[in-house]
């Protein structure tokens, strides 16, 4: 991955951090240890998505990019995202957007 990709996507790991914000999605508590252990995709038996991108997928992709390890190119959050608030569609454009965002630029398809 060239370092631009990685620059892209920490700007869009930031952009989401803040569309989560203003939609009043970030949390302010930590989730236990119970619900962090989960072995289900999205940890969705025991975490919301916002909570799911906020304490997982942000924090570990951030880290796989200060270790300089490889980062996921096989990824699709778009799909679960897009169930999860497809009541909400108008509110959550944004979110929904930099979410796919995210997905074209780890797989390689962003421009």
């Amino acid at each position: 991955m060239m370092k631009t990709d990685i620059e892209a996507i920490v700007t869009l790991l930031e952009e989401l951090a803040n569309e989560l914000k203003s939609l009043d999605l970030w949390q302010t508590q930590i989730p236990t240890t119970t619900e962090l252990a989960s072995s289900a995709p999205f940890c969705c038996d025991t975490l919301t998505f916002e909570q799911w991108l906020q304490f997982i997928f942000i924090p570990k992709i951030m880290q796989m990019i200060k270790l300089r390890q490889p980062l996921p190119t096989k990824i699709g959050l778009s799909p679960m995202a897009e169930q999860v608030y497809k009541h909400l569609v108008d509110n959550t454009k944004p979110l929904l957007n930099v979410i796919h965002k995210i997905d074209q630029v780890m797989t390689g398809q962003g421009n």
